[in-house]
């Protein structure tokens, strides 16, 4: 079945999901987006990745499952309470680094070409501070951004926001870019060298 590599999840996934449902957390990463997650991260051994937006920690513990053991990972989230799950999950392994803070300062806080794979799940590094996050890809690095597809949680006019960021993606001189129907809907771009 050419679903499989979505229900193969990272084994702490499962207990992130339980407590976030326990919380209350609707917004997670759906399985076929952690997977892709998870390839693209393996597909840099030793990079620097950068998740805006950690959320519970469900498609950090994809990440993680598909990172090497000399890549790193900081994930940022602005709401301390939900994050705390992933950290009680995941803070012991020393591949990740978790934030806690408004995503936005932390871009602008970095040198250019700095990291080698940015998930950008959350506003800021999505529809705020996209060509500032975008300056934060490596020659070769990939970015990727979620709920593409239109959602049933999106507030009232969200779509042209999603058509405007698809088309400046797309368009982009520096970028090769893909759009696909997968999971929630995803596009995925890689700074040409």
């Amino acid at each position: 079945m050419l679903d499989d590599d979505k229900t193969a999840t990272p084994p702490v996934w499962r207990e992130i999901d339980a407590r976030s449902r326990a919380l209350g957390f609707d917004m997670p990463s759906e399985a076929g987006t952690g997977a892709m997650l998870r390839l693209l991260a393996a597909s840099k051994p030793s990079g620097r990745l950068l998740e805006l937006g950690t959320g519970t920690g469900l498609a950090t513990a994809w990440l993680l499952d598909g990172m090497g053991p000399g890549a790193t990972l900081v994930s940022l989230d602005n709401d301390a309470r939900v994050q705390a799950v992933a950290r009680a999950a995941l803070d012991d392994d020393s591949r990740v680094t978790f934030v806690a803070g408004d995503g936005l300062d932390y871009v602008r806080s970095q040198a250019p070409a700095s990291f080698d794979l940015i998930f950008a799940d959350a506003w800021p590094g999505k529809y705020d501070g996209l060509d500032e996050t975008l300056a934060l890809l490596r020659p070769g690095g990939l970015y990727v951004v979620d709920d593409m597809s239109r959602q049933p949680n999106w507030p009232e006019g969200h779509q042209p926001r999603v058509d405007v960021l698809t088309a400046r993606l797309k368009s982009h001189p520096d970028l090769a870019t893909v759009a696909l129907d997968w999971a929630s809907g995803l596009v995925i771009v890689a700074r040409r060298p």
